[in-house]
């Protein structure tokens, strides 16, 4: 079984997107209009999946994923945020403002821990029965406060001679399950081609981003956000999650998924 005692935190970090070489160079807008379809999440608790990556004994040294794996995958994560900048930013709501909003400016960035573990790897990756309390160290926190919300928080734990874990959170108002399995390749293929001066996308994993498809006559994101300003008193705000009883399953059933490099 995994306790807390089992995962050791080595280091918590801010990934930030590459600047730009030129005003507006960047792949993907800064800020995001939120539709009635991600208000409806604002303060649901986040999101939270797990991969598995086995591999081979003659890789999995503490010296290979300090050295080689690690900074790779900071790297081409930075590389990867380039396509999903308002990922790097925070989810707000001004009091000039009916909807909360997203965006991004720089010197935002998306928080990485790094930890170590000694739990069983193959008994967490295996897919059979897991207590979801087993998998709770290796996933990491998403932060919010009543006046900003973070959008996305990852965790790489190693588990030495095996492989390693990445763990994410993430914001239920502002990634569906599309949305985030499309940032997770695209992080995937960014590392893999190890293209760190031009990191281009395919036309596969390029996600779009024109809201102006999502028509809403009848104002339901005005209406949800009306909603939530007045539950708990006037105005209210908050980007707070809600609070979920701390017994049930990791975001109801967390996503296991093993790959072997």
């Amino acid at each position: 079984m995994a306790s807390p005692s089992s995962v050791k935190v080595v280091e918590v970090c801010r990934v930030a997107p590459p600047p730009p070489p030129s005003p507006g160079a960047f792949a993907s807008p800064s800020s995001l209009p939120l539709t009635f379809f991600d208000i409806r999440w604002l303060r649901f608790g986040p999101v939270q999946r797990l991969y598995f990556y086995q591999m081979p004994n003659y890789f999995a040294t503490q010296l290979y994923f300090d050295s080689i794996l690690v900074p790779k995958l900071k790297a081409s994560l930075s590389n990867t945020l380039q396509h999903f900048l308002p990922l790097a930013g925070n989810l707000t709501w001004p009091q000039d403002s009916k909807k909360p909003v997203l965006s991004y400016v720089q010197g935002d960035a998306v928080s990485l821990t790094i930890a170590e573990s000694n739990a069983d790897f193959y008994h967490l990756s295996s897919g059979d029965f897991v207590e979801a309390i087993e998998y709770h160290p290796l996933v990491p926190q998403l932060g919010a406060s009543h006046e900003q919300a973070a959008v996305v928080a990852l965790q790489i734990t190693v588990f030495p001679n095996c492989g390693f874990s990445i763990g994410t959170s993430m914001h239920h108002a502002i990634l569906d399950g599309k949305t985030s399995t499309l940032f997770v390749k695209s992080w995937a293929h960014i590392c893999k081609h190890d293209d760190q001066s031009n990191s281009v996308l395919p036309d596969l994993l390029k996600q779009f981003y024109d809201r102006r498809v999502i028509q809403d006559p009848a104002q339901l994101g005005e209406l949800y956000s009306d909603s939530y300003r007045n539950k708990d008193g006037p105005n209210n705000r908050s980007l707070m999650f809600w609070e979920r009883n701390p017994h049930r399953a990791l975001s109801e059933a967390p996503l296991n998924s093993q790959e072997q490099i």
